[in-house]
């Protein structure tokens, strides 16, 4: 018996017919690489499929029988199939393993997929990968190995096996679940412009022929590049560097005619009443932006354009005597500082701290040398294999080989006019969120200032505190540090009119949609503290005391038995919740958010009255109703950070009641055959595909009467080994580490610009 029969043996096969009147297991058919588990040449077998917002049935194609699934992801936000055992599969036994699929794409379109695996205590692993138009692949969902035991610093890691399947890549979650019993495994579509169709045939459970164990070894050369894979504009020497600049540099001397005012408005549309600053109104039922000139104006720019995150890790650290510690009234977060150096003192102590680091450079320079210039050091990090360490610019020390110089400031100097030239070349209006300081008062090109509350203030959480746990808004130690913020942007934007506005904080952990749980995470979590401790928790208990009186009724209410108020003061923990206690949690809810934008907009008013505000960038995963709503009863344009292909309706009918001025300040996709090891969080097919997606979700966006705004995350790609900051190693920039543009998503982005105006205004198509 060999080991995949021995397997489903002992523990049942993945999935078996249920129409069928005895319980056994249906027979498995062998394969060269593994045991089939589901290969859909019965119609009974759909009856194993979960559908929610898709359509499934038995096909006959070249090879046999498949599963064909529309996700009816036109009028739906999310569409799925979930392949349910009625015997969940045991992988317990097995070092490395996982299930393939056989999967067919018969569209004109690429289909992004996200996959859930489910292990048997509930933890999941959550990945994705795209499907090309057209394509017919096996795709691996490695479920036990090598590559799920370890933390290496990158995102996505290299692909360990050897052998030709397509790896469904990592996205969150637990790696190593538990796999003694493996109850289920979904394939979701999520925010799609359009219905997608698939054909699922042949699953296989599978084991590698043979793994490479050095798989994390000498990835990165000495560009910063992949020293495993071939690509397009994949740079071998300087002279091949210099060379592809100084023909760009050419291009971008062509004038790019496109009809803007000075401040990037549309300089042949309607003229408003002109203030000298970017103001938001509303024009023939549309909201938009007005330039300081009185143009109507909408902002597509890039974001994140700055040496901050062009580091990674490298595997180095130094004794922590000579490194200058972070100081408690810093306001900048440590990713965003720069480079900060390790300072000479300190070079004599490095020593390797994580080998798996070290050993992924092929090439790093020696201190004191030219190319020594583009070290770093990271104080701290967010996510990664080592809690602090010494990091390198690839994209920088390319800087200074692509222009021949080894001053730093000389190369930053030419990138800022460079960047500018290809952001009027390419025709965007802006630059995004993240913009260096240092392009502020170039007065050249429009930009949105940023700042962060950073303090000793008192937090709550929310129950799922991904970046940092949220401040305790009704603190005066937060508003105290939202005015030294604030104050501090003031004072780098200098009153600037080529200051669109402002955005403070970002992608706060406010609060998932989902359950009661998650949704109310930050009032259940403060309510559970004692007045004494948290500000939060005192204010709402005088919204509770207000509302009820007597702790009788509050008691009648909820559905509880508190002895006094003195007993609700303490801490109190919910773990019921009746549609009274959901009512209150969601005005608490409201509050904590209102406060915290009204506190961020006085400061706003005070040092920046000129400026707009638009808010803290809500993720699409980290916000409910009641934060929006406190979001738009104070922000001029309510700020969105929201990762899916297009503006998709079913996601968006919030706006037309809220009917307040929106922006996306992040959203981006990237593909594998730029040599990276992750496309992003959106996934394309290839570099062409990245251009068609980018097009779709821009004008997407400028066909919705609420948008004034579309940003790019980001102008750079990751690093390959991912940024310093958390390990996300992305094909997300319009550049490569070696600054060379990517031309299919530059192209798609000169013909979205070029008639940017005409669309959003004249609906021209």
């Amino acid at each position: 018996m060999n080991k995949f029969h021995s397997l489903w043996a002992s523990f049942g096969v993945l999935f078996y017919l249920t129409g069928c009147q005895s319980n056994q297991p249906l027979s498995l058919q062998n394969s060269k690489k593994g045991s089939v588990v589901m290969d859909f040449e019965s119609s009974s077998e759909l009856r194993q499929l979960e559908l929610n917002n898709a359509l499934s049935s038995i096909i006959e194609t070249k090879s046999g029988k498949a599963a064909k699934v529309e996700f009816l992801g036109h009028k739906h936000h999310q569409s799925s199939v979930t392949f349910v055992p009625t015997s969940a599969l045991d992988l317990s036994s097995y070092s490395t393993a996982g299930l393939t699929f056989n999967i067919r794409n018969p569209e004109n379109s690429s289909v992004h997929l996200y996959v859930t695996v489910k292990g048997a205590q509930g933890k999941t692993q959550n990945r994705s990968f795209v499907v090309p138009a057209n394509s017919t692949d096996t795709y691996l969902l490695e479920i036990a190995g090598l590559d799920l035991t370890q933390e290496t610093g990158i995102r996505s890691n290299p692909y360990s096996w050897q052998d030709d399947y397509q790896p469904i890549i990592w996205r969150y979650g637990t790696k190593d679940i538990d796999t003694s019993a493996i109850p289920s495994v979904a394939f979701k579509v999520f925010g799609v412009p359009d219905n997608k169709v698939l054909y699922f045939d042949d699953i296989q459970l599978v084991t590698p022929e043979k793994v490479n164990e050095d798989y994390l070894v000498g990835l990165v050369d000495k560009f910063g590049q992949s020293t495993k894979v071939d690509f397009q504009n994949k740079v071998s020497s300087v002279a091949e560097l210099v060379a592809i600049s100084e023909k760009e540099q050419k291009e971008l001397s062509q004038p790019h005619g496109l009809d803007r005012s000075k401040f990037n408005g549309w300089k042949s549309g309607p003229k408003l009443k002109a203030t000298g600053y970017y103001r938001v109104d509303k024009y023939d039922g549309k909201w938009t932006l007005i330039d300081p000139e009185g143009y109507l104006f909408y902002s597509n720019g890039i974001a994140n354009v700055r040496m901050a995150n062009t580091t990674t890790i490298t595997g180095y650290d130094f004794d922590q005597r000579f490194i200058k510690q972070r100081e408690p009234g810093d306001l900048t977060p440590e990713d965003s500082i720069g480079l900060n150096t390790a300072p000479e003192s300190a070079w004599a102590s490095r020593y390797v701290s994580s080998d798996l680091r070290a050993n992924m450079f092929t090439w790093l320079p020696e201190y004191g040398t030219p190319m020594g210039q583009h070290f770093g050091y990271r104080r701290e990090v967010h996510t990664g294999v080592i809690p602090r360490g010494e990091t390198y610019s690839f994209y920088q020390a390319n800087l200074a080989r692509k222009y021949q110089t080894n001053d730093v400031k000389d190369a930053e100097e030419k990138w800022r006019d460079t960047t500018i030239k290809r952001m009027k070349n390419w025709g965007f209006t802006s630059f995004g969120n993240w913009i260096d300081p240092s392009f502020y008062q170039l007065d050249k090109y429009p930009y949105f200032a940023n700042g962060w509350i950073i303090g000793d203030y008192k937090t709550v959480s929310s129950g799922n505190d991904y970046w940092s746990p949220l401040p305790d808004v009704f603190d005066p130690v937060f508003k105290e540090r939202a005015f030294i913020t604030v104050k501090q942007v003031a004072n780098e934007v200098q009153n600037s009119p080529w200051c669109v506005g402002v955005f403070i904080d970002n992608e706060k952990s406010w609060g998932q949609m989902g359950s009661v749980q998650s949704q109310y995470g930050v009032p259940i979590s403060a309510l559970s503290l004692d007045t004494s401790e948290s500000p939060t928790k005192q204010h709402f208990t005088k919204l509770m005391k207000a509302k009820y009186k007597t702790i009788a009724k509050l008691n009648e209410s909820w559905q509880v038995a508190l002895s006094s108020w003195s007993e609700f003061e303490q801490g109190i923990k919910l773990t019921d919740f009746n549609d009274n206690v959901v009512a209150d949690l969601s005005t608490m809810l409201y509050e904590f958010g209102k406060q915290y934008f009204v506190t961020v907009n006085q400061a706003m008013e005070k040092y920046m009255p000129n400026h707009m505000y638009l808010g803290a960038r809500f993720a699409g995963w980290g916000m409910t109703p009641e934060l929006r709503q406190a979001a738009a009863e104070v922000a001029d344009v309510v700020s969105y950070n929201y990762y899916k292909e297009v503006i998709n309706e079913d996601f968006w009918q919030f706006l037309k009641d809220m009917d307040r001025p929106s922006i996306i300040g992040e959203f981006h996709n990237g593909s594998l055959d730029s040599g990276l090891l992750n496309p992003g969080l959106i996934h394309a097919s290839s570099q062409a595909d990245r251009g068609k997606k980018y097009a779709e979700y821009v004008n997407s966006a400028l066909d919705n009467p609420y948008f004034v705004g579309t940003h790019w995350f980001q102008y750079i790609d990751s690093p390959l080994t991912g940024r310093a900051l958390d390990g996300e190693n992305y094909n997300i920039g319009f550049v490569s580490v070696t600054d060379i543009p990517y031309q299919p998503i530059v192209d798609a982005a000169r013909e979205v610009n070029r008639n940017l105006y005409q669309r959003r205004f004249n609906n021209e198509k």
